[in-house]
């Protein structure tokens, strides 16, 4: 029998700057049942650094690298794992977890193509394990209340949605500067971002992706925009460009102490560099996609993600059959790592407001929003990690079905810019 007042043990692979954020939960917020017992990545560098942050609160973690992932899990035998690796190696730590007995909690998106996810949906039904997809989106008060307005029948049976992503010249270029900018890593913005828009999407409706089309190209983030820009001379990386001076888009990793930490200092064991030119020839992902979605409900969805654009935040319009919702948020820019908290929601610049279709229009007070990514962190790792979570009646918590589905119409929308043809979704995976 389970012994109730045992603390739930957790190994977190992968130290990036994103895996911060639930080393300090575990032990900050729920150490009284909560025990941080492995670290492991590929640079021992990045997890020597965490554990001098973790000795600053309690005993330093044991550390593992990559591939003495099997003895961390035997040795330290804990009920979770934590992924936070880059997205392609998901896949990997995901499946062996559950194999070894754990549990998962993974970041988005679950992982970055169609072969990977099989493997995901048919490891985890032939071990019976749980896994956690940590869509932060979804715990958000504005995007709580949106899905409560169309949950309600506010706007009566949804039709369709209307759905505009904005990156920002801050934020959206630091995914060309990272290794997200080429799709073997992350399946580029259409799964690494976007998993998070159409999980938004699935959920608020309540239907899954049916057929997927799409078209998308790299137009900004090229050679030739540097060249318009007057950089010429450039260097693959800013520290040491000769353009560095006058490029709008330079990154200074000595500037920012945890920048210096998390990557410049350990950029020798593994040749990793965080700041590489935004205009390089390398990149091979696209900057601009627009996507149509049909749900096996019958709504359609029309998608777009721009990467280089004045300001950061999203319009999101769903039309009934009674009437329309639209929400439209702003959010601070950020680059990851800089200190400051990503995504916080500019209240001002943000609005929640229902079209009835007989009626005027009304707004909807936008609850307040704490914290990083629109105030969804919060309670996300509240709903993760508490041993009595708050009632969940706009059922946030995410599976590996949700995560699945969200990560499938990007990797459909992928195959789609490829083949110029329509995708299926139940073409790419068995459920």
């Amino acid at each position: 029998m389970e012994d109730a007042n045992r603390k739930k043990r957790y190994a977190q692979v992968g130290l990036g700057h994103r895996s911060l954020m639930y080393t300090r939960a575990l032990l900050e917020r729920f150490s009284d049942t909560c025990q941080l017992v492995a670290l492991c990545d590929t640079n021992q560098t990045r997890m020597n650094l965490r554990n001098g942050w973790i000795q600053q609160k309690t005993s330093p973690a044991p550390t593992y690298r990559a591939e003495d992932f099997d003895r961390m899990i035997q040795e330290q035998k804990p009920d979770w794992v934590i992924v936070t690796t880059i997205d392609r190696y998901h896949d990997l730590y995901i499946v062996r977890a559950m194999e070894l007995g754990c549990d998962v909690i993974t970041e988005k998106p679950m992982t970055t193509d169609a072969e990977k996810c099989q493997r995901i949906l048919d490891t985890r039904k032939a071990t019976g394990r749980r896994i956690k997809v940590t869509f932060n989106y979804r715990y958000s008060p504005v995007r709580s209340k949106t899905r409560e307005l169309v949950q309600n029948g506010v706007i009566g049976e949804v039709r369709s949605v209307d759905f505009n992503w904005m990156l920002d010249t801050r934020h959206g270029a630091d995914y060309f500067r990272r290794w997200h900018r080429n799709k073997a890593n992350s399946g580029g913005l259409l799964v690494h971002k976007a998993t998070h828009h159409f999980d938004m999407v699935n959920w608020t409706i309540g239907s899954r992706p049916e057929i997927v089309f799409a078209v998308g190209s790299r137009s900004y983030a090229r050679p030739q925009q540097a060249e318009k820009l007057g950089l010429q001379g450039r260097a693959e990386r800013c520290l040491d460009c000769p353009a560095a001076e006058k490029c709008p888009y330079r990154l200074d990793l000595k500037s920012k102490e945890l920048l210096r930490a998390l990557y410049l200092e350990a950029e020798h064991e593994d040749g990793y560099y965080r700041d590489r030119c935004v205009f390089s020839e390398s990149i091979d992902i696209e900057d601009r996609v627009a996507v149509a979605v049909r749900y096996q409900n019958g709504v359609v969805l029309s998608y777009s993600l721009n990467s280089f654009l004045p300001y950061e935040g999203y319009r999101m319009i769903i039309n009934g059959t009674n009437g329309r919702v639209e929400s439209c948020v702003q959010e601070t820019s950020y680059i990851s790592g800089d200190g400051t908290v990503p995504g916080l929601m500019k209240r001002k610049e943000s609005s929640l407001t229902v079209f009835p279709l007989f009626g005027a229009s009304y707004p909807v007070e936008i609850p307040a929003a704490v914290g990083g990514h629109g105030g969804g962190d919060d309670p996300l790792l509240e709903a993760v990690f508490s041993d009595s979570p708050p009632s969940d009646p706009l059922n946030r918590a995410a599976s590996e079905i949700d995560g699945a589905y969200s990560m499938l119409i990007g990797a459909a929308a992928n195959r789609s810019i490829a083949t110029g043809q329509a995708v299926r979704i139940d073409s790419l995976v068995r459920f």
